[in-house]
């Protein structure tokens, strides 16, 4: 076989160029580029390792398949979850978000009619068309289900192993495709695959945090504040990192001889040692007496205020199973207190935030129909007046020593009925079977109590000594006393009148001989001392009470009702309630307030006649009362339509027509006060006998208690 040797070729640096024209080719064909054959066809042996080449793909390509069906079946499984998110997206749109946005508008339209009906009209249409959305969505789903769900069976049945096969194959596939990881997951799978060079520096893409407190942290905050030993040391337990809300709670165990409560005494130093204030740390028992929870937080807790969780609810309240939400403590749980065997003690200086604890209390405490509310105001304001305005206070009146006393009195009277009748119904106390049977909770209120019990003040001892006695043997009969002051003196709250108050809130104090008269003697040597707050917080205080759980800092919630009404708001739901129940003021037999009528002569049924605390006549009528009241209007407007101060009988009666003679009127107005008939001048007939207007007035305000 001859070789025949390739010609030598050189680069042409410089063509020479060739002068002419570009002429159009002269062969008048189809110029057919000639192509070289694939080596493949030029020869069987090149066909033969054509096809081994093909054979060795085919066979890696599979094995290489068959090696990855694993990642496979796990971007199906993934695969098959995003396209139910997908159909979950596509099946809801955007028209949950719509129809949200569209009720919020409503509620905030409320009062404005035409916007309202504006806004319903739109909030239908979308609530239509998303109920058109979904069924087009479901028939489409539900025909493409069908059919791949027809063919699936149909090759099941009838194909064969092969095809069962195949199938199978096509769903995995389905899956799989779906399910591939993205171009951001395989580039990050690439950086980490990567070798990394020896010697050099290993950087973690996902390092473990920190844990909040550290055993060596924590020892050196308790040796700080003089805790434990120079060389005692503490045991972790539970070292979270800091949680996404800016807390973490750490479990310790403390040395031997060291107790939790030992803990508790120095909070505000302990606070000091880890770089926080008091309110940002809490220490609780964690099931043993040297096993401490320690709560802390990056933010104060109280900063900003909180409205009242009874603003959004609806209903009623059970005060005696769940209680009654006046405040949030640090970690911004509400602390409710229940409203059944403890007086309750709210002191605090002015503008302390005392007045909107006791409103969140007793605001909530109108809320259970079963409690009969009996405030006694300690100024001439109206703070107290929505609750005798929509009828909530079985008994209300500003200050009056007097009444108060008889009040007292009257409430201890009520005590020894209550008792006989629980000796009766074979109980010791009071149960929440039988409120209703006893005739309901009182709740005394007693505002700025330092108006009755200050040194000086007239009938200062005897009220005491019955608030005393009341506080003391009350509680089992189900009368409660609420006493709110912003003198927290001794001379004032006497220790045998504050220690028979299980439930105490200090606010804001001058001075730690203010905060123990509220929260008992030592508490500002146990750390609660309320003339500590600083900066000072509306609101904030020790709350002390053993039978919810609470001692501690908790800080009231925001119930304004002087510029937002939230007050009237939630007593204008009570008196719903409370109507329903038969258990508005002046609905329901009141031996309290029959018993301050018998000795005063005065009702404070709702805050009296004109429910603003002074008390009056009792203005409850009786069936004939009503009717005479509606005589006397009538006769009233038929003078006034006359346009005289004087009329005779036929002709009011006739004006205020219903079929009543004029001497059957002349019987209904004698009864009512209005007198017999007298001698009056009409101009045209001279004097005739008939009634004078002043005089039906008259008859009219005694009626209604004036």
């Amino acid at each position: 076989m001859t070789t025949a040797e390739q010609p030598p070729l050189s680069l042409v640096k410089s063509p020479t160029p060739v002068e002419g024209t570009v002429v159009e080719h002269q062969g008048g064909g189809r110029v057919v580029e000639p192509r070289p054959r694939p080596v493949w066809t030029q020869s069987a042996e090149a066909l033969r390792q054509h096809a081994a080449y093909a054979r060795d793909n085919v066979l890696d390509w599979a094995g290489h398949h068959v090696a990855h069906s694993p990642y496979y079946v796990g971007w199906s499984v993934r695969g098959y979850r995003r396209l139910g998110r997908r159909w979950l997206d596509a099946h809801r749109d955007d028209y949950p978000q719509m129809i949200q946005s569209l009720r919020q508008a409503l509620r905030d339209a409320a009062g404005d009619p035409a916007a309202e009906a504006k806004l319903k009209a739109m909030l239908e249409a979308r609530r239509a068309e998303y109920r058109r959305s979904k069924r087009v969505h479901w028939a489409k789903s539900g025909g493409w289900t069908l059919a791949a769900a027809g063919g699936g069976a149909t090759g099941v049945v009838f194909g064969g192993l092969w095809v069962e096969i195949l199938i199978a194959l096509a769903f995995m596939a389905i899956g799989a495709r779906h399910g591939r990881p993205t171009a951001e997951e395989e580039a990050a799978a690439v950086r980490l695959a990567a070798p990394v060079p020896e010697g050099a520096e290993v950087l973690s893409y996902d390092p473990p945090l920190p844990p909040a407190l550290s055993d060596d942290a924590l020892t050196t905050a308790l040796r700080d504040i003089n805790l434990i030993k120079p060389g005692a040391t503490v045991k972790v337990l539970v070292a979270p990192v800091w949680g996404t809300d800016g807390t973490a709670t750490t479990v310790f165990d403390l040395p031997s001889g060291v107790t939790v409560n030992m803990l508790r005494k120095k909070s505000e130093e302990l606070a000091s040692a880890l770089g926080r204030d008091s309110s940002m740390i809490d220490v609780t028992k964690a099931g043993a007496a040297g096993r401490a929870s320690l709560w802390m937080s990056d933010v104060d807790p109280f900063e900003a205020p909180r409205p009242s969780p009874l603003l959004t609810s609806s209903g009623g309240l059970d005060a005696w199973k769940d209680g009654v939400p006046v405040a949030w403590s640090k970690r911004g749980t509400a602390v409710r207190l229940p409203i059944k065997n403890s007086n309750f003690l709210i002191g605090g200086m002015t503008r302390s935030g005392k007045g909107v604890g006791a409103a969140n209390l007793i605001a909530g405490a109108a809320l259970d129909v079963r409690i009969n509310l009996r405030i006694v105001a300690g100024k001439h304001n109206g703070e107290w007046d929505a609750y005798a305005k929509a009828g909530v206070a079985a008994t209300y009146f500003k200050p009056s020593p007097e009444r108060l006393l008889a009040l007292l009195k009257a409430e201890l009277a009520e005590k020894g009925r209550r008792e006989a009748e629980l000796g009766r119904l074979g109980k010791s106390k009071l149960i929440p079977e039988v409120v209703t049977q006893l005739g309901g909770i009182e709740l005394v209120v007693v505002d700025e109590q330092a108006t009755y019990t200050r040194p000086g003040k007239p009938l200062r001892d005897e009220i005491l000594e019955d608030l005393i006695e009341l506080s003391a043997v009350a509680a089992g009969a189900g009368i409660l006393v609420v006493l709110i002051t912003q003198y927290p003196e001794a001379d004032v709250i006497p220790q045998g009148l504050a220690m028979n108050c299980g439930t105490r809130w200090a606010m804001r104090v001058d001075n730690a001989t203010q905060s123990n008269a509220i929260l008992g003697g030592g508490a500002s040597g146990s750390g609660r001392d309320a003339s500590k707050f600083d900066p000072p917080i509306p609101g904030l205080g020790w709350l002390v009470n053993p039978f919810a759980g609470v001692i501690d800092l908790a800080r009231s919630f925001d119930l304004d009702e002087d510029e937002r009404g939230e007050v009237s708001l939630l007593l204008s739901r009570a008196a719903e309630l409370r109507k329903v129940a038969g258990r508005l003021a002046g609905q329901w037999d009141d031996p309290i307030e029959k018993q301050l009528l018998a000795a005063t002569g005065s009702s404070s049924v709702a805050g009296g006649p004109e429910h603003n605390g002074v008390p009056g006549r009792d203005v409850r009528l009786s069936g004939a009362q009503q009717e005479q009241v509606a005589a006397l209007q009538g006769a009233l407007a038929a003078i006034d339509q006359l346009e005289r101060p004087v009329a005779q009988l036929d002709e009011m009666a006739r004006l205020m027509g219903g079929n009543m003679a004029g001497d059957q009127l002349g019987e209904i107005l004698r009864r009512a006060g209005a007198g017999g008939t007298t001698k009056v001048t009409i101009e045209g007939r001279g004097r005739v006998n008939g009634y004078r207007r002043e005089d039906i007035s008259e008859a009219l305000k005694f009626l209604q208690g004036a």
